[in-house]
Protein backbone atom coordinates (compact mmCIF):
# COMPACT_ATOMS: atom_id res chain seq x y z
CA UNK A 1 0.00 0.00 0.00
CA UNK A 2 1.69 3.56 -0.91
CA UNK A 3 0.38 5.39 2.51
CA UNK A 4 2.47 2.89 4.55
CA UNK A 5 5.74 4.25 3.52
CA UNK A 6 7.10 6.26 5.95
CA UNK A 7 10.24 8.32 5.62
CA UNK A 8 12.59 10.19 8.17
CA UNK A 9 13.58 13.94 6.17
CA UNK A 10 16.40 16.29 7.92
CA UNK A 11 14.21 19.41 6.28
CA UNK A 12 12.02 21.09 8.35
CA UNK A 13 8.19 20.24 7.43
CA UNK A 14 4.94 22.35 7.01
CA UNK A 15 1.88 21.61 5.07
CA UNK A 16 2.69 23.40 1.56
CA UNK A 17 6.04 23.15 1.65
CA UNK A 18 8.40 21.16 -1.02
CA UNK A 19 11.17 19.20 0.31
CA UNK A 20 14.06 17.31 -1.46
CA UNK A 21 14.88 13.15 -1.11
CA UNK A 22 18.35 11.77 -0.63
CA UNK A 23 19.74 10.22 -3.48
CA UNK A 24 19.15 7.07 -1.77
CA UNK A 25 15.60 7.88 -0.99
CA UNK A 26 14.58 8.07 -4.53
CA UNK A 27 16.49 5.11 -5.98
CA UNK A 28 14.58 3.09 -3.23
CA UNK A 29 11.11 4.61 -3.88
CA UNK A 30 11.73 4.24 -7.86
CA UNK A 31 13.74 1.35 -7.93
CA UNK A 32 12.68 -0.73 -5.31
CA UNK A 33 9.20 0.40 -4.47
CA UNK A 34 8.42 1.15 -7.98
CA UNK A 35 6.82 4.17 -6.67
CA UNK A 36 5.65 6.95 -9.21
CA UNK A 37 4.73 10.65 -8.91
CA UNK A 38 2.39 11.65 -7.27
CA UNK A 39 2.09 8.55 -4.75
CA UNK A 40 1.00 9.00 -1.21
CA UNK A 41 3.43 8.34 1.69
CA UNK A 42 4.51 9.94 5.31
CA UNK A 43 7.40 12.18 6.75
CA UNK A 44 8.73 12.73 10.00
CA UNK A 45 12.03 14.81 10.84
CA UNK A 46 11.58 14.06 15.07
CA UNK A 47 10.76 17.52 15.15
CA UNK A 48 7.56 18.58 13.06
CA UNK A 49 5.56 15.82 13.61
CA UNK A 50 4.35 13.14 10.93
CA UNK A 51 2.71 14.87 7.66
CA UNK A 52 1.07 13.55 4.65
CA UNK A 53 2.80 14.18 1.42
CA UNK A 54 3.35 12.98 -2.19
CA UNK A 55 5.89 12.13 -4.58
CA UNK A 56 6.65 15.13 -6.91
CA UNK A 57 9.10 14.10 -9.75
CA UNK A 58 10.90 10.95 -9.04
CA UNK A 59 14.05 9.86 -10.88
CA UNK A 60 16.65 7.17 -9.77
CA UNK A 61 18.51 9.73 -8.01
CA UNK A 62 16.64 12.48 -7.50
CA UNK A 63 12.83 13.13 -5.55
CA UNK A 64 11.22 15.68 -4.02
CA UNK A 65 7.75 15.27 -1.68
CA UNK A 66 5.00 17.51 -1.66
CA UNK A 67 4.14 18.13 2.02
CA UNK A 68 0.50 17.95 2.88
CA UNK A 69 -1.63 17.69 6.41
CA UNK A 70 -0.07 16.92 9.77
CA UNK A 71 -1.20 13.47 10.36
CA UNK A 72 -0.24 14.05 13.97
CA UNK A 73 1.68 16.42 16.22
CA UNK A 74 5.30 15.40 17.87
CA UNK A 75 4.56 13.66 21.42
CA UNK A 76 7.12 14.17 24.21
CA UNK A 77 9.11 10.62 24.63
CA UNK A 78 10.65 9.54 27.29
CA UNK A 79 14.31 10.14 28.22
CA UNK A 80 15.97 6.80 28.45
CA UNK A 81 19.23 6.17 27.37
CA UNK A 82 20.69 2.48 26.40
CA UNK A 83 24.62 2.31 27.47
CA UNK A 84 26.38 -1.00 26.18
CA UNK A 85 29.44 -2.29 25.31
CA UNK A 86 30.62 -2.48 21.76
CA UNK A 87 29.71 -6.10 20.69
CA UNK A 88 30.31 -7.79 17.55
CA UNK A 89 29.00 -5.94 14.27
CA UNK A 90 25.63 -8.40 13.86
CA UNK A 91 24.77 -7.85 17.39
CA UNK A 92 25.39 -4.15 18.03
CA UNK A 93 23.49 -3.64 14.74
CA UNK A 94 20.67 -5.83 16.14
CA UNK A 95 20.70 -3.59 19.47
CA UNK A 96 20.79 -0.25 17.60
CA UNK A 97 17.61 -1.74 15.69
CA UNK A 98 15.74 -2.76 19.22
CA UNK A 99 16.53 -0.30 21.09
CA UNK A 100 15.74 2.33 18.54
CA UNK A 101 11.97 -0.14 18.47
CA UNK A 102 11.87 0.03 22.14
CA UNK A 103 12.08 4.23 22.89
CA UNK A 104 15.44 5.41 23.54
CA UNK A 105 16.47 8.12 22.95
CA UNK A 106 20.91 7.98 23.29
CA UNK A 107 22.87 5.24 22.66
CA UNK A 108 25.90 5.29 23.58
CA UNK A 109 28.23 2.76 22.81
CA UNK A 110 31.19 1.87 25.67
CA UNK A 111 34.87 0.36 25.92
CA UNK A 112 35.31 -2.27 28.59
CA UNK A 113 38.03 -3.89 29.93
CA UNK A 114 36.26 -7.07 28.12
CA UNK A 115 35.14 -5.23 25.30
CA UNK A 116 36.50 -7.33 22.10
CA UNK A 117 35.28 -5.11 19.09
CA UNK A 118 37.30 -2.20 18.49
CA UNK A 119 35.59 -0.37 15.67
CA UNK A 120 31.81 0.98 14.85
CA UNK A 121 30.92 2.63 11.72
CA UNK A 122 28.89 5.07 12.95
CA UNK A 123 27.03 5.91 10.03
CA UNK A 124 25.80 2.84 9.43
CA UNK A 125 24.52 2.63 13.12
CA UNK A 126 22.87 6.00 12.21
CA UNK A 127 20.93 4.40 8.87
CA UNK A 128 19.88 1.50 11.18
CA UNK A 129 18.08 3.75 13.49
CA UNK A 130 16.30 5.60 11.00
CA UNK A 131 15.63 2.48 9.35
CA UNK A 132 14.11 1.28 12.14
CA UNK A 133 12.59 4.66 13.42
CA UNK A 134 10.20 4.76 9.57
CA UNK A 135 9.16 1.00 10.35
CA UNK A 136 8.52 1.28 13.85
CA UNK A 137 6.24 4.83 12.90
CA UNK A 138 8.00 6.36 16.07
CA UNK A 139 8.33 10.23 15.26
CA UNK A 140 11.99 10.70 16.73
CA UNK A 141 15.53 9.36 16.22
CA UNK A 142 17.23 8.17 19.04
CA UNK A 143 20.83 9.94 18.91
CA UNK A 144 23.79 7.31 18.27
CA UNK A 145 26.75 8.69 19.89
CA UNK A 146 30.63 7.97 19.45
CA UNK A 147 32.00 4.85 21.59
CA UNK A 148 33.77 6.20 24.64
CA UNK A 149 35.94 4.46 27.72
CA UNK A 150 33.22 3.45 30.10
CA UNK A 151 35.24 5.08 33.03
CA UNK A 152 35.26 8.53 30.50
CA UNK A 153 31.22 8.41 30.68
CA UNK A 154 31.43 7.68 34.38
CA UNK A 155 33.54 10.85 35.29
CA UNK A 156 31.31 13.00 32.87
CA UNK A 157 28.04 11.98 33.73
CA UNK A 158 25.65 14.32 35.04
CA UNK A 159 23.70 12.39 38.13
CA UNK A 160 20.19 13.82 37.69
CA UNK A 161 20.19 10.69 35.13
CA UNK A 162 19.83 7.48 36.51
CA UNK A 163 22.12 4.92 35.56
CA UNK A 164 20.87 1.10 36.35
CA UNK A 165 23.64 -1.06 35.58
CA UNK A 166 22.86 -5.34 34.74
CA UNK A 167 25.26 -7.39 36.41
CA UNK A 168 25.15 -11.08 36.11
CA UNK A 169 26.02 -13.14 38.94
CA UNK A 170 25.73 -10.16 41.25
CA UNK A 171 23.26 -10.13 44.63
CA UNK A 172 21.54 -7.24 43.34
CA UNK A 173 17.50 -6.29 43.43
CA UNK A 174 15.63 -6.98 40.33
CA UNK A 175 15.70 -4.04 38.02
CA UNK A 176 12.51 -1.47 38.43
CA UNK A 177 10.70 0.64 36.14
CA UNK A 178 12.09 4.36 36.72
CA UNK A 179 10.56 7.80 36.27
CA UNK A 180 12.36 10.51 35.04
CA UNK A 181 15.85 10.64 33.40
CA UNK A 182 17.28 7.18 33.19
CA UNK A 183 19.83 5.00 31.40
CA UNK A 184 20.49 0.98 31.27
CA UNK A 185 24.34 -0.01 31.00
CA UNK A 186 25.02 -3.36 29.90
CA UNK A 187 28.37 -5.13 29.66
CA UNK A 188 30.26 -7.43 27.25
CA UNK A 189 29.77 -11.17 26.69
CA UNK A 190 31.60 -11.93 29.61
CA UNK A 191 30.12 -9.13 32.28
CA UNK A 192 32.68 -6.03 34.02
CA UNK A 193 35.17 -6.93 35.74
CA UNK A 194 34.95 -6.67 39.39
CA UNK A 195 37.55 -3.63 39.10
CA UNK A 196 34.57 -2.02 37.28
CA UNK A 197 31.68 -3.40 39.56
CA UNK A 198 33.48 -1.75 42.51
CA UNK A 199 34.08 1.28 40.70
CA UNK A 200 29.68 1.68 39.57
CA UNK A 201 29.14 1.22 42.79
CA UNK A 202 31.14 4.18 44.31
CA UNK A 203 28.76 6.62 41.92
CA UNK A 204 25.67 7.61 43.91
CA UNK A 205 24.15 7.51 40.77
CA UNK A 206 24.48 4.05 39.58
CA UNK A 207 22.10 1.04 40.71
CA UNK A 208 23.37 -1.74 39.97
CA UNK A 209 20.63 -4.29 39.18
CA UNK A 210 19.63 -8.10 38.47
CA UNK A 211 17.43 -9.15 35.21
CA UNK A 212 17.14 -11.98 36.43
CA UNK A 213 18.47 -15.82 37.65
CA UNK A 214 19.38 -16.26 33.83
CA UNK A 215 22.34 -15.67 31.95
CA UNK A 216 21.70 -13.13 29.58
CA UNK A 217 23.38 -12.38 26.44
CA UNK A 218 24.59 -8.72 25.93
CA UNK A 219 21.84 -8.26 23.21
CA UNK A 220 19.42 -10.27 24.75
CA UNK A 221 20.13 -8.11 28.09
CA UNK A 222 19.27 -4.71 26.07
CA UNK A 223 16.66 -5.16 24.85
CA UNK A 224 14.81 -7.10 28.45
CA UNK A 225 16.46 -4.16 30.64
CA UNK A 226 14.56 -1.36 28.18
CA UNK A 227 11.59 -2.96 28.15
CA UNK A 228 11.75 -2.86 31.87
CA UNK A 229 12.80 0.46 32.01
CA UNK A 230 10.42 1.97 29.14
CA UNK A 231 7.33 0.10 30.71
CA UNK A 232 8.05 2.93 34.23
CA UNK A 233 8.63 6.09 31.40
CA UNK A 234 5.39 5.68 28.86
CA UNK A 235 3.27 7.97 29.05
Amino acid sequence: MPGSIRLYIDAALAAGLTVEATAAQAHHLATVMRRASGDPLRLFNGRDGEFAARIGPLGRDKASFHVEDRLRPQPREPDLWLVFALLKRDATDLVVQKATELGASALLPVITERTIAGRVNEARLAAIAIEASEQCERLTLPRVLTPRPLTTVLREWQPARQLFAAAERAAAPAIRAANGPAALLVGPEGGFTPAELDALRAHPFVTVVSLGPRILRAETACIAGLALLQAGNCG
